[in-house]
């Protein structure tokens, strides 16, 4: 990453913009792509941003462990042949990490949640180093015990020696935080309100699953289900999340390996509601989730509702969909329409969108042409058989080849006949269903909303319903940038402890892009956290003359580059020079 700058004279005065650029490779071609717009970052861009940190921070910073202003001086004479660095150890990512875990006030809820006792070392400290590895460098806890933690500043910032952080006392913590995960929850929420001012009248949800490496012959959650990591040869667990409108993560709970997502609504809106209270909210949620019985009895409670509708229900507004009245276009490319539930209070909106309907036209023209083309191959090695042919094999072939492209296999009309002009005794006949071609160029590119909600418009209810990208975004990023998968742990508890920790440094995730995005830097945390991990921090040893065995070591930190240097200006982070370190070390 590199900067890069423009420049615009205004009024007689000369302004450079600055934006910080990555080369990445498309094809054959090394493109530029703009990772931030950094404008002027003048003494008011600064103030600005120090203000917003400010204001996200609330505390501040570690200042107690920074090194300002005047020290005592100290007269000694150094031998210069022999000065030398030690001990070079990343800062800058779990520095900025820390801080977000601050911010939260997460370091002030465990001190209550789990207070101090006859613990070698605090257990709100060690839930600190076990997200912050999360976040920063997502592994295993025996990574982080043996080799991660050594190698940051964590050390220094959160006083814990890395000799004291260990595997089992890593376990041992995973073990003791779960049992906080509800207050944990609640605090996160009443702090995102506090510092965002989010506001929880609509809330998202969906389920996703997550895959085990091993037999985990003895947790009974782990089970086979249908796999949205396409590993249906590994057990599994089911995770169910809720999120603001803001994609902010509110909670979560975990289920069988087997359970299926239309029998989780009942559970998790009666659990989010006796935990954060009865309101008159909107819940939001995929075709997964909508079932008749589900319908029922959000319709009986009196629950708000924007719900996916099967692709079925197509073929109910069959009229309306051919109809070119009274469509809104909302976007380009995009259209949508309202229409009055036949039988109930709901409303139904119809959603025709152009480039979803190329993408499924494409789909089904792919599969298509794999049903012909097998279909011809097998034609033709009936036409060439030199002998009768059982019809068995020949039926399971054919079923094979739909099953293997079933979003095309109704199309078809396949009838193996017996022919005794043949050798093999057999004629291959198919056709297309002219019907169903004929319906799929007006339904290619359509879905269904369902609501109870009466005083919206079409447009915002769109837009509300695509927000679910959001929960679906965060699976995504804890599955590839926190490594939620696989899970290795065995036990039910441990494994249920794991995933709270991935969700804790998902919430960290959130606020730094949260953050950022205010700070005009974009919305991808683990490039700010990549670039700013080049920030090291160092221990420069000063060998003094007269006495050999007396050393002056100051810890230093790296000074940033200027593309850190910029990032670190819009976000309102002031890095140290210097930490707290006992100057003299005598040696052995």
């Amino acid at each position: 990453m590199y900067l890069r700058h423009s420049t615009v004279r205004k009024e007689g005065k000369t302004h450079s913009y600055w934006r910080l650029v990555r080369s990445v490779r498309q094809g054959g071609k090394v493109v530029q792509q703009t990772v931030a717009q950094l404008g002027e970052l003048d003494a008011q861009g600064r103030a600005s941003a120090r203000l917003l940190a400010d204001k996200l921070m609330g505390r501040g910073s570690q200042s107690e462990l920074f090194v300002d202003g005047e020290e005592p001086s100290v007269r000694v004479t150094v031998d210069l042949s022999a000065i030398r660095v030690e001990r070079s150890r990343r800062f800058g990512d779990v520095f900025l990490g820390w801080l977000v875990w601050r911010a939260l006030e997460l370091d002030e809820l465990l001190k209550g949640l789990m207070p101090e006792r006859r613990e070698d070392v605090p257990w709100p400290l060690m839930a600190a180093i076990l997200t912050l590895g999360r976040l920063c460098e997502p592994s295993s806890e025996l990574h982080v015990a043996e080799s991660w933690y050594r190698k940051t500043a964590l050390e220094d910032l959160l006083g814990v020696p890395a000799v004291q952080v260990n595997d089992d006392r890593l376990y041992r913590t995973l073990d003791r935080l779960l049992g906080h995960k509800t207050a944990i929850e609640t605090h996160i929420k009443k702090r995102f309100g506090e510092m965002f001012g989010v506001e929880y009248d609509l809330l998202l949800y969906d389920v996703t699953s997550t895959f085990f490496e091993g037999l985990c012959e003895k947790n009974p959650m782990a089970k086979r289900g249908h796999s949205r990591d396409q590993r249906s040869d590994c057990k599994q667990v089911c995770i169910a999340l809720v999120v603001t409108r803001e994609g902010l993560p509110l909670s979560y709970e975990v289920f069988d390996g087997n359970r299926v997502d239309v029998t989780t609504v009942e559970e998790i809106v009666g659990t989010m509601e006796k935990r954060f209270g009865l309101a008159q909210r909107i819940w939001v949620m995929d075709r997964g989730m909508a079932s008749q019985d589900n319908i029922a009895w959000l319709q009986k409670t009196g629950r708000k509702y924007l719900l996916g509708a099967s692709r079925s229900e197509l073929a109910k507004w069959k009229q309306q969909l051919l109809s070119e009245r009274d469509w809104q276009k909302v976007r380009d490319g995009l259209e949508v329409k309202l229409c009055a539930g036949p039988e109930t209070k709901e409303t139904f909106v119809l959603c025709r969108s152009e480039a979803r309907r190329t993408k499924e036209s494409a789909i089904h023209e792919r599969f298509r042409e794999r049903i012909e083309a097998g279909l011809a191959s097998l034609e033709r090695r009936l036409l060439k058989a030199k002998s009768k042919l059982d019809r068995g094999p020949i039926e399971r072939q054919i079923g094979r080849l739909l099953g293997r492209n079933s979003r095309a296999a109704a199309r078809f009309v396949i009838d193996l006949v017996d022919d005794a002009s043949l050798p093999s005794c057999l004629r291959l006949k198919w056709s297309l269903r002219q019907d169903l071609d004929e319906w799929a160029r007006y339904s290619d590119g359509c879905y269904i909303l369902r609501t109870n909600v009466a005083d919206w418009t079409p447009e915002d209810l769109w837009k509300t319903y695509v927000q679910l990208t959001d929960a679906e975004a965060a699976f995504r990023i804890c599955k590839s940038d926190l490594s939620i998968r696989p899970v290795w742990h065995q036990k039910a508890e441990r494994v249920k402890a794991h995933i709270f920790v991935c969700f804790l440094a998902y919430v960290l995730w959130k606020t730094l892009e949260k953050w950022q995005r205010e700070a005009g830097l974009g919305s991808s945390p683990r490039t700010i956290l990549d670039e700013l991990r080049g920030i090291a921090c160092v221990d420069v040893v000063l060998p003094t003359i007269g006495n050999p065995s007396r050393e002056l070591r100051i810890r230093c930190i790296v000074r940033p580059d200027p593309a850190q240097s910029f990032l670190l200006d819009r976000l309102g982070i002031r890095i140290p020079q210097r930490l707290r370190q006992a100057p003299f070390v005598v040696g052995m």
